[in-house]
């Protein structure tokens, strides 16, 4: 499978807010529509976020889930992916109840703290649809999202050992590999890997071709090339060079309106599965292959989607 490339599709997130685009779901049946079309359109692996919906904001309640998911599944053959990054402000119980409910084969799990911030986007508007989204933009100037090695080796323990749920192990600065270097030295951790590279977030790495490079090279000093597959997120206007380059450097790819609200320069996305097209298109051009959901559970040893509890 050494030229199979993964297309995971993150279908709304926390971090766009409904007067951004008019195509951003948080409406149950629009979410539980968008993942199942991306999955259509080659998505292997499908992330999941909640939102209220009614508003439109982060939620992390298992009931919301509830009202997208079991559709989501019945419909498609592609790993659910729950986060348990949740919303920017959650506490860290907060952000493991869905998980931890749901049990699924695959989970994301930030390795690290860090100073993740967009309070700039809040400057692009003067009006706003619901009464939450400014505070919550402009509130991330002085907000830690906190995974320190306490709450990791919580998370890895009560979902990784308690629910045979594995990680999309999401790296937002160089450092997040050695924490999760340290943690493969403790024994906490095994591989296969799923090494997730976020290029472009406010106090996280930058989007330079060179470091997607430095990146690549480090994770093979630290894990070995046989040990991980790796994939790329390029938020915003990074999206579609930044998973192109990643594939070029032997890597996968992550899309959706989490990510980007554009398919683009001027042209909003209206769905997930307008990306996930547009970067199947790109790979096959490049003569790559794209990993059904079956191959991709036997990449990164997942126990299978008769196991999860949706």
């Amino acid at each position: 499978m050494a030229n199979k490339v993964i297309i995971s599709c993150a279908v709304t997130g926390s971090i766009h807010t409904p007067t951004m685009s008019l195509y951003l779901p948080f409406a149950p049946e629009d979410i539980a529509r968008q993942a199942i079309e991306a999955a259509e359109a080659g998505a292997a692996i499908l992330h999941f976020h909640a939102r209220d919906p009614k508003t439109g904001e982060p939620n992390g309640d298992p009931a919301t889930y509830l009202q997208f998911l079991p559709a989501v599944k019945a419909a498609t053959d592609a790993v659910i992916n729950i986060t348990t990054g949740g919303g920017l402000t959650m506490t860290l119980d907060q952000r493991l109840a869905p998980a931890l409910q749901f049990k699924p084969e695959l989970a994301s799990f930030n390795m690290g703290s860090i100073n993740f911030s967009i309070h700039r986007s809040a400057r692009r508007y003067s009006q706003w649809k619901y009464d939450w989204e400014e505070p919550y933009l402009k509130g991330t100037e002085g907000n830690i999202f906190r995974n320190t090695f306490v709450d990791m080796k919580r998370v890895l323990k009560e979902l990784g050992e308690g629910c045979g749920t594995r990680f999309e192990y999401e790296c937002y600065d160089l450092g997040h590999l050695y924490n999760l270097a340290y943690l493969l030295d403790e024994k906490l951790v095994e591989p296969p890997f799923f090494l997730q590279s976020v290029f472009g977030i406010l106090g996280g790495m930058g989007t330079e071709v060179e470091l997607l490079s430095y990146v690549r090279a480090t994770a093979d000093r630290l894990f070995g090339r046989e040990n991980y597959q790796w994939s790329v997120i390029g938020p915003g206007r990074h999206q579609m060079r930044i998973g192109t380059l990643g594939a070029l450097l032997g890597g996968s790819v992550r899309v959706g309106l989490e990510d980007s609200l554009w398919l683009r320069k001027g042209d909003l996305a209206k769905s997930s599965a307008d990306q996930v097209r547009k970067i199947r298109g790109i790979l096959e051009e490049l003569s790559f292959e794209i990993a059904t959901p079956d191959e991709v559970r036997s990449m990164l040893h997942l126990k299978g989607a008769d196991q999860v509890a949706i």
